[in-house]
């Protein structure tokens, strides 16, 4: 399956955020070759190749390689944050909360696998600033869910000893799920959402289990 045709809640995405349409070409070819054969080993050449451009065209959108994986792993943990936040910020008591964060957290990491894959895992191939920029973003994400189970110890429906510790262990049972997802596997990106979920109210100890 394509960059292009990957789904999570049974949507499209198309990357309508990058525009032109051969910046978003290039862009998803950048995605595939990526996670396919890791930032490093990829060249402008073989990107532009999958998005049926010549080389010199690639530049006329991007200046580096670099600046590909930037607009990639940015949207990537735009996205990422939105997802938590809205949970976060969502109603009801804890519990409902971080089930509703959980599983969309994971959906959108199956569903969206082979971008995750590159959102998540190639972070220290950015520079300096680029880099600090997304790791604000992931703090943020963190600090949303850290604050869901803060609430649900305070409320006394989470049994959490250490909570700064489990929201880094949710967190990465959750991107993990990039790494090994596979469309023609057992389950959907909604069922491991479910499955994950459960266990991770287990996980902080919920009443509700």
């Amino acid at each position: 399956m394509s960059t292009a045709q990957e789904t999570a809640d049974g949507e499209m995405q198309p990357w309508a955020e990058v525009t032109p349409d051969a910046a978003r070409r290039l862009l998803i070819a950048a995605v595939e070759a990526f996670a396919e054969r890791g930032y490093h080993a990829t060249t402008t050449r073989d990107i532009a190749g999958r998005a049926g451009m010549s080389p010199a065209a690639l530049y006329i959108h991007y200046k580096t390689k670099e600046e590909l994986l930037h607009r990639i792993s940015r949207i990537g943990h735009d996205k990422a944050l939105a997802i938590v936040r809205t949970a976060a910020d969502g109603e009801g008591d804890a519990a409902g909360r971080l089930t509703d964060a959980v599983r969309s957290f994971v959906r959108w990491h199956a569903g969206q696998h082979t971008t995750a894959r590159v959102v998540q895992y190639e972070l220290d191939a950015l520079g300096p600033e680029a880099r600090a920029e997304i790791i604000a973003l992931r703090r943020q994400t963190d600090a949303a869910v850290r604050g869901i189970i803060e609430d649900g110890v305070a409320a006394g429906d989470f049994d959490v000893p250490d909570v700064p510790g489990t929201t880094l262990a949710v967190l990465s049972l959750c991107i993990d799920v990039a790494r090994w997802f596979n469309v023609d596997g057992p389950r959907t990106p909604d069922e491991v959402g479910g499955l994950y979920a459960d266990l991770v109210l287990r996980m902080v100890g919920s009443k509700e289990e």
